[in-house]
């Protein structure tokens, strides 16, 4: 198959750092075609990084999706502008054969969300969510035991996620955004960060049964609560124990991080990028399984482009984003009415998005 032409909507942190990577590693599958920043220094430094003509910048992006040498629009915008932005590229590329790549959470309000969710079916046109945790090689791993029972039967699990917002706001990462500083969508790191986690879980372990969320208030903006610490059933049984830092640091190693306690073992991530999943066993054993940190942005890159030859279906709908999303506001909610909140109805959900693009709604899976 030929490379897809990609437009960028958005030449921030998040393409420079997490997508252009990615491209550039699987060169011989895409080519960025167009670019559209509303900050001219930003487009202007990727027409000369790139080679583009001037004729393939934009400062807004209608007429960039529209033409005929665009096959994938790949949008990176603030989250409070995902659904809006999304949707309007969808209803001018309607029909067409064209991909959009929408970055996670898919919107930040629940009605935008089940909007979004609509979109495919709407427009008739093929919607990813770049959700690169459901991609990462370490939760496969994982999910590849838990699901195989290769350590028995799992019984419970507790992750502690830290992030130092404050601190990294000082520094070349993604809390240096003043979007990000000073959120217009709930939950503000909570729901930005803390969605990578719940995909993550939710990937291992299925649907959720219910939460019950308890916080501790802050006077921040990036964040109603300092930390919030949440209980977790599972539709399978498994419960479990959830807590999102993100006002401080972890200081002795080795980390809480994930740890999966089964009935012949126990499975222990400390860190997404410490590159070993830990393996132990009951009877002494003990494993260790190398992984490449972060290679979701590639692999998700990857799922694209065979979905697009018809090779294969995509694996992060806009549906399966959807539970994602709407997990995060039941906990944000659970925490603030000190109530026990429902999440999935059913066991096993697995989004219908065929290779002719056709999308199947169905809200009854969530409660």
């Amino acid at each position: 198959m030929k490379k897809l032409r990609v437009g960028i909507i958005g030449a921030g942190m998040a393409f420079e750092q997490l997508h252009y990577p990615a491209y550039q590693e699987l060169s011989d599958k895409f080519e960025i075609a167009a670019i559209c920043d509303l900050d001219p220094q930003k487009a202007n430094y990727w027409v000369k990084k790139l080679n583009l003509v001037q004729q393939k910048v934009y400062s807004e992006y209608r007429n960039m999706v529209v033409r005929d040498d665009i096959d994938v629009i790949d949008i990176m915008v603030p989250i409070e502008l995902n659904y809006k932005i999304t949707k309007e590229v969808a209803s001018l590329v309607a029909g067409s054969r064209k991909w959009i790549i929408c970055e996670k959470p898919l919107a930040s309000t629940l009605e935008e969300a089940k909007s979004a969710v609509e979109l495919p079916q709407k427009y008739h046109v093929p919607i990813m969510i770049t959700e690169n945790y459901r991609y990462n090689e370490e939760i496969n791993i994982i999910r590849d035991y838990v699901c195989g029972e290769r350590i028995g039967e799992v019984l419970y699990f507790m992750q502690n996620r830290v992030i130092n917002f404050l601190e990294d706001i000082n520094m070349n990462k993604f809390p240096s955004t003043r979007w990000r500083q000073h959120p217009k969508f709930p939950g503000g790191a909570i729901l930005d960060t803390g969605v990578h986690d719940i995909a993550a879980l939710r990937h291992i372990f299925g649907a959720i049964e219910k939460v019950q969320g308890f916080g501790r208030p802050q006077d921040y903006d990036f964040s109603p609560y300092s930390v919030v610490c949440v209980n977790m059933l599972f539709k399978s049984g498994l419960i479990g124990q959830f807590s999102f830092f993100c006002s401080g640091k972890e200081m002795q190693r080795p980390w809480i991080g994930l740890r999966i306690f089964c009935t012949r073992g126990m499975i222990y991530l400390e860190d997404r990028d410490c590159g070993t999943v830990n393996i132990a066993y009951n009877d002494g054993r003990f494993e260790q399984i190398p992984y490449r940190p972060q290679r979701g942005y590639y692999n998700e890159l990857l799922n694209l482009y065979q979905a697009a030859a018809g090779n294969e279906p995509v694996s992060v709908t806009p549906e399966l984003e959807f539970g994602d999303t709407y997990t995060i506001f039941q906990i944000l909610n659970a925490v603030r009415d000190g109530k026990t909140l429902p999440v999935d109805r059913e066991i096993d959900y697995i989004p219908s998005y065929d290779l002719e693009h056709k999308m199947y709604t169905d809200y009854s899976h969530y409660h």
